[in-house]
């Protein structure tokens, strides 16, 4: 039996589909977080904009979009939490298939288009996170029904109706899973887009830092021209989100979803590497990795190139709840 086979055996909700694997999770995190509870784990510990972070791993957007398991990660070992994308209105997610997975390739791939409850219903499930000890990240979107000259406009509503339960808004620019989502990172619209959103955010919460998550699938001059446009007025970056591209033998549909897990890893360490020559002029900036990281040394990898944080989905879903837990404890064993 391969270890991959019998790493599988191990991993029950591997035994399930994608989808009901992720329907379940709600469910079954908050248990979990009982049972496997780590107590207030310290790696590296840092400070930013008044915000401490015990250790730099964190949730990445798109693993809770409801608000339900978050305390469950709090106690899993998370050093900060990212919820969403959350939009105005609620929708559901795009027709057809929306996940599956490759665990040959440690692979996922979703096209679910930001599926989620409102604004409305997170921030009542934000209201009950009343034991919340670690940073918060809010991650923001658009409806899909709303076109982009107005999309800074249910931005806008997000960040005003969120704001009180946010330490860090994160706009999401960089979905491929809502149709033209991605144009507004191009010259034309994005100093535009969030010259308007920080408008918004000066006047409801000037206090909350405003973070831009990137594509992993600009090039280089494309990557430096988005940095640019955006760097005089968000707070710093998360890069990157999922790929568009897909890996030789990928068993995913190659015209529609993203592609996250190893394969984007060469991708986010490339836009990371932008990413940290650019914040050599403005070190205040923060820096996130997510994408392809599922080991501690990529881990310390990411630190070392340059990343402030680094966030994991990919490696949640794969790996398991003790995913936290157990690599903190070799960082500390083998990389402090």
């Amino acid at each position: 039996m391969s270890n991959k086979k019998r790493g599988v055996l191990t991993r029950p909700w591997l035994w399930f589909s994608s989808q009901l694997a992720h329907d379940l999770a709600p469910y079954s995190l908050p248990l979990l977080g009982k049972v496997l509870s780590v107590s207030n784990p310290e790696y590296r510990p840092f400070q930013w904009r008044g915000l401490e972070f015990r250790n730099p791993l964190g949730l990445a957007g798109g693993v809770d979009k409801t608000g339900h398991a978050l305390s469950a990660w709090q106690k899993l070992g998370a050093g900060f939490l990212e919820v969403g994308t959350v939009t105005p209105e609620p929708q559901g997610p795009n027709p057809g298939k929306i996940m599956d997975r490759d665990l040959e390739n440690e692979a996922l791939w979703n096209k679910m288009g930001f599926p989620n409850p409102g604004m409305q219903a997170l921030s009542k499930k934000l209201q009950d996170f009343k034991d919340r000890e670690i940073p918060l990240f809010i991650n923001i979107g658009k409806n899909r029904w709303t076109d982009n000259q107005q999309a800074h406009q249910d931005y806008s509503q997000c960040f005003s109706h969120l704001h009180r339960y946010a330490d860090v808004f994160v706009a999401n620019l960089s979905s491929p899973n809502t149709k033209g989502l991605r144009d507004l990172l191009t010259q034309e619209h994005l100093k535009a887009f969030l010259t308007k959103l920080k408008e918004k955010a000066l006047e409801v919460a000037p206090d909350k830092p405003l973070l831009l998550k990137l594509s992993p699938d600009m090039d280089e001059d494309t990557l430096r021209m988005a940095l640019s446009e955006s760097g005089e007025i968000v707070d710093g970056w998360i890069l990157t989100n999922t790929t568009k591209s897909r890996y030789p033998g990928s068993p995913f549909p190659s015209d529609q979803g993203g592609v996250s897990g190893q394969p984007l890893k060469n991708l986010s360490r490339q836009a990371l590497k932008v990413a940290a020559q650019y914040k050599k002029q403005d070190p205040q900036k923060l820096l996130i990795s997510v994408g392809g990281i599922g080991s501690p040394a990529e881990v310390a990898l990411r630190m070392e190139m340059g990343a402030d944080l680094v966030q994991f989905y990919s490696a949640l879903v794969i790996q398991g709840p003790r995913f936290f837990a157990q690599t903190l404890s070799r960082l500390q064993n083998d990389f402090s």
